[in-house]
């Protein structure tokens, strides 16, 4: 039997329900034949006998979502035993909400603020460091109270994340939270989920009044990169030892020459990047390929 850390080209897994259908399973060796794509099926992967296109990623990766499933597309040599961090995003990642927009909200500014969150994730305002100052100058004013509420309120973790952080570290897997938004969530985050390490960017409270500016060096795209390899470093390990895990264009740097990268819900810019792309199932799938 050929193991895919010893496997010359990428391979692929179904996530889901249904992924052990025979009709499914099928219907995914019927459309590789068609496009012409060698294969060997064992132990519910996908052994490719060439690299994979990038419209027949997006083409079989469509068909398994109209059914209910994802697709992993897991790179060349893939070897889950090499990967001992776990790195993820926060807002829209971790949790269901970026919490920017939600404390804008209390503050009757929250169509402003989200505008420009979704350009930014989008990918259509490179900066993120000046993207993020403009945002939380429209939070000049707002009460801590807000922060709060969209804490205790609106912020839930998204399907899977506890299962998925409990597994790694079960896995004795070193878990981080390389966020760009508050340490007042994640903070909370690292305490309820016991996460090794967090990073994030500090708001600025005056008599428990956001003053619209961001203490310190904000943490961009770039910063995210650094944390992700400094993690990996302190473990005399290199980027591929990680599996990283974001949604938007701030995330790419720090999920591209990675062991595993993963787009959850993800921005079309980020998924037609990252091997792995959950739309329908929660983010314990992921341990499915450990």
């Amino acid at each position: 039997m050929v193991s895919s850390s010893s496997h010359p080209f990428p391979s692929l897994q179904i996530l889901g329900s249904k992924a052990t259908d025979p009709q499914l399973v099928s219907g995914v060796e019927r459309a590789l034949q068609t496009l012409g794509i060698g294969f060997q099926h064992t132990a519910g992967r996908f052994l490719l006998m060439r690299e994979i296109e990038a419209f027949e990623r997006n083409g079989l990766r469509q068909y398994c979502a109209e059914r209910g499933c994802d697709l992993a597309i897991l790179p060349t040599g893939f070897n889950p035993s090499t990967l001992k961090v776990l790195a993820m995003d926060m807002d829209s990642t971790l949790i269901n909400i970026e919490c920017i927009d939600e404390i804008a909200d209390f503050t009757g500014k929250k169509a402003a603020v989200a505008e420009i969150t979704a350009a930014t994730m989008r990918g259509e305002i490179p900066n993120f460091a000046e993207s993020l100052r403009r945002r939380v100058a429209l939070l000049e004013g707002a009460s801590i109270s807000a922060l709060h509420s969209v804490y205790e309120e609106r912020l839930q973790l998204n399907p899977g994340a506890e299962l998925l952080i409990s597994g790694a570290h079960e896995r004795d897997m070193h878990t981080l939270l390389v966020s760009g938004g508050f340490t007042f969530f994640t903070d909370r985050m690292q305490e309820r989920l016991a996460l090794c390490e967090t990073h994030s960017n500090q708001l600025e409270i005056v008599n428990d009044r956001l003053t619209g500016k961001v203490l310190g060096e904000i943490v961009d795209g770039a910063a995210k990169n650094r944390f992700v390899e400094a993690a990996c470093a302190h473990f005399d390990l290199d980027k591929r030892a990680a599996i990283v895990i974001g949604d938007g264009a701030n995330d790419l740097l720090m999920m591209a020459d990675c062991g595993l990268s993963v787009a959850y819900r993800a921005k079309a810019i980020v998924k037609e990047k990252a091997d792995v792309a959950l739309d329908n199932v929660g983010l314990d799938a992921v341990l499915e390929l450990l």
